[in-house]
């Protein structure tokens, strides 16, 4: 005898959310959710700002990067360079007698060359210096004067040394013969002076340079070929 089953009723009552996922599972068309046209604008108004900004900051890189590149530009145009030294001419040539003491006597030359292209240098007077290890054997004081040197140009100094100039006694001149039977007699010419650079109505404060120049004289008492144009090194103090 079959017995009868009993069923509990149950309320239930369908929710939006069970039609679209019943018509996903059952392969039906979801539904899609209506923005409103406040939304729309919204959305518009976020994109618009977020291209603004964008543009803005392009424009602030790009103008950035611009003035940075004009800026260096004129910082190497403008910067100024320290005016190069040369030896030319060295010569002392009572050394290649052994009593040439009494007409000792140094004739040097020298070129002053001021690189920059746009940009002058003011220049006290030079004061040069003659030393042998690193010992003052001569001295001029105050040679050529102030004078302005324009730009790319090329200044010769030229002088020489000889009586109260050159300090040179016998034992001094004992250490000469001995190096000059070694080969070589070696010195030490210093330029130093005060200068200022100008830059159009620009005018700098005043440096103090010294440029060394080394020196070395053969037994002939002539400036050995090796030592002719080198550079001589410049440092401000």
């Amino acid at each position: 005898m079959n017995t009868p089953q009993q069923h509990i009723p149950i309320n239930y009552t369908p929710t939006p959310d069970d039609h679209r996922n019943r018509g996903a599972y059952n392969g039906g068309p979801q539904l899609q959710r209506r923005h409103t046209a406040r939304y729309y604008v919204h959305r518009v108004k976020e994109s618009l700002t977020t291209r603004v900004s964008k543009l803005i900051c392009s424009v602030f890189l790009s103008l950035l990067f611009i003035v940075g590149l004009i800026t260096f530009i004129l910082w190497l145009s403008l910067r100024p360079h320290r005016p190069r030294f040369h030896i030319h001419e060295f010569s002392f040539p009572s050394l290649a007698q052994d009593s040439g003491l009494a007409s000792a006597q140094v004739t040097f030359n020298v070129t002053a060359r001021n690189p920059n292209l746009n940009i002058g240098i003011y220049y006290d007077a030079m004061h040069i210096t003659l030393y042998f290890q690193n010992q003052n054997i001569g001295e001029e004081p105050a040679l050529m004067g102030a004078f302005y040197q324009s730009p790319k140009t090329t200044t010769i100094l030229h002088d020489t040394l000889s009586g109260t100039k050159l300090v040179v006694d016998e034992a001094r001149w004992a250490q000469f013969v001995a190096a000059r039977m070694r080969g070589s007699v070696n010195f030490r010419l210093e330029v130093s002076s005060a200068i200022k650079f100008k830059v159009a109505g620009w005018e700098s404060k005043k440096h103090k340079m010294h440029a060394n120049c080394e020196i070395g004289v053969g037994p002939d008492g002539m400036l050995i070929a090796s030592y002719s144009k080198p550079k001589c090194p410049v440092y401000f103090t």
